[in-house]
């Protein structure tokens, strides 16, 4: 780290005699570093020009990341061409902040041999069909050399890395809510405490998102941003009952057609129960399956009681669900959720398993309850009840689709949110959430569901009337510490009233 520390010195140095040092904004070298800056950054990283940002760099070029360790420039120009470039749906944007440079010439017997350039640069991500948003900031040093008329970069510094505070860039309604309920530095010490890498936080007011937050980082020291992903488990489901109930709703689906002329699993092809297995008792979990298969010494898929009669949650239920609509509709899951809900609301980052569009540097790595990184395993086929990856903000919307009746007819959406079978006193199921009623004197109740598995908990709840919402992602088997603290913060007394009642599932 020789070098590091002489930039390291040099940088000091000139900063400390700014006032003698630095170079005029209007100076032929001000206006030459700019322009280098410019070619650097908004014609070779914006537009993807490697071959010019390979002809900016002197052979020993050395890269210095606060977060990700030093490159020479072989490994500089091949991270830049896979994971700058790799994914042009989803490019990201740097642009120097306007103000924020300075130059120090550097001389020798009287001539310029060299500059320092800092400033500030703002990071952003371009999509399609979607303006730029901000996801970060940071502070750049670079050592400019001048070879006789040829100036090339020697060194570049990346550091200071932050992300933009309060709503990290997002384009919100201009009724944007700025009250947090609960102070940044309250959560980053929650967080902190309980060894969790990083929570995000969506809420919904006046029946809009209006607020997200994300603390922490994914794994490995990387910041969490905008376009963090999470595999949110359980709450997968929600999505997937809210796809069949659009089915019903345009007459391609029936709620209680006995399942099995589409589909018979080998495990229960001759069990009398089979027969009487309908849709509505699978979105209710009323199906008789177990919560999975692999659960019982046989690992064999069993009804365990007759559908209908009672409530029991059953992923296997869900799943049992898919292969009977792909079977039905002659596609994948997948397929059908991109067709009726992921492109309509726009959530481009949601996905129910790993592809070509999702950005292994934007997942956020569960981590044990010691705070260690789990392996993470990429599944690459659809799951109806788990392994959904998405941000805050794309099932921030899904929620709010919720609460505007979720595209469905008045009637149907009363059957989507009346109780069809009760877990537990104070906590009934609709046709795929929890459903908490009388949570205030306004008769206010919440549709709620959570989510977990080793090294991840998540939980969603709206609330129909005061057309509120809260959603809480986080990549940490401690997760669920923090929900009650945040829930009871944001909804108070109605929060308070939801925590005292049974929180899981």
């Amino acid at each position: 780290m020789r070098h590091f520390n002489i930039i390291s010195t040099i940088v000091l140095l000139v900063i400390t005699n700014t006032s003698k040092a630095q170079s005029n904004k209007d100076s032929n070298l001000y206006n030459t570093i700019y322009k280098l800056d410019s070619l650097l950054f908004v014609e070779g990283f914006n537009n993807c020009n490697l071959q010019l940002v390979d002809s900016l760099l002197t052979e020993d070029f050395e890269f210095y990341h606060d977060k990700n360790g030093k490159q020479n420039k072989k490994m500089f120009l091949t991270t830049f061409k896979e994971s700058i470039c790799s994914t042009p749906n989803r490019k990201p944007i740097r642009k120097l902040v306007d103000g924020s440079m300075e130059v120090f010439p550097l001389y020798n017997e009287g001539e310029i041999y060299g500059a320092i350039q800092n400033a500030t640069h703002d990071f952003y991500i371009k999509e399609p069909e979607k303006e730029l948003y901000k996801t970060n900031l940071a502070l750049i040093t670079h050592l400019w050399l001048l070879d006789g008329k040829t100036w090339k970069l020697k060194r570049s510094l990346s550091y200071d890395h932050q992300i933009p505070k309060p709503n990290y860039g997002v384009k919100f309604e201009s009724n944007f809510n700025q009250e947090l309920f609960i102070s940044d530095n309250d959560i980053e010490i929650l967080i902190k405490q309980h060894k969790i890498p990083s929570l995000g936080i969506g809420y919904i007011n006046e029946g809009k998102l209006q607020q997200v937050r994300l603390f922490g980082e994914k794994g490995n020291g990387n910041p969490v941003d905008y376009n963090t992903i999470y595999k949110i488990a359980s709450l997968t489901k929600p999505i997937t009952a809210i796809i069949t109930l659009k089915l019903v709703e345009q007459g391609l689906w029936d709620l209680d057609e006995p399942i099995y002329k589409y589909h018979i699993d080998k495990d229960v092809k001759n069990a009398p129960e089979l027969e009487k297995l309908t849709t509505r008792h699978i979105l209710s979990h009323q199906s008789g399956f177990p919560n999975w298969r692999y659960l019982n010494e046989k690992n064999e898929l069993t009804f365990e009681f007759e559908p209908g009669t009672k409530f029991q949650y059953s992923g296997e239920g869900y799943e049992y669900l898919r292969k009977v609509l792909e079977k039905k509709f002659n596609k994948g899951l997948e397929d059908l959720a991109e067709e009726l809900l992921f492109k309509p609301l726009k959530m481009n980052n949601t996905h129910f398993y790993w592809n070509s569009k999702v950005n292994e540097n934007d997942y956020a790595i569960s981590h044990d309850e010691n705070g260690n990184i789990i392996t993470n395993e990429k599944y690459t086929e659809a799951n109806a009840a788990a392994n959904l990856l998405t941000t805050v903000q794309d099932y921030g919307n899904f929620m709010v689709h919720i609460l505007d009746g979720a595209g469905l007819s008045d009637s149907l959406y009363q059957q989507f949110i009346t109780p069809h079978s009760n877990k537990s006193e104070g906590i009934d199921w609709g046709l795929g959430c929890q459903l908490l009623f009388d949570l205030n004197k306004d008769k206010e109740y919440a549709i709620m569901h959570g989510g977990g598995d080793y090294g991840l908990k998540t939980i969603m709840l709206v609330l129909p009337k005061s057309k509120k919402g809260l959603l809480i992602f986080s990549n940490s088997e401690n997760g669920m510490v923090v929900w009650r603290k945040i829930i009871e913060e944001y909804f108070d007394d109605i929060g308070k009233e939801i925590t005292r009642r049974n929180l899981s599932q």
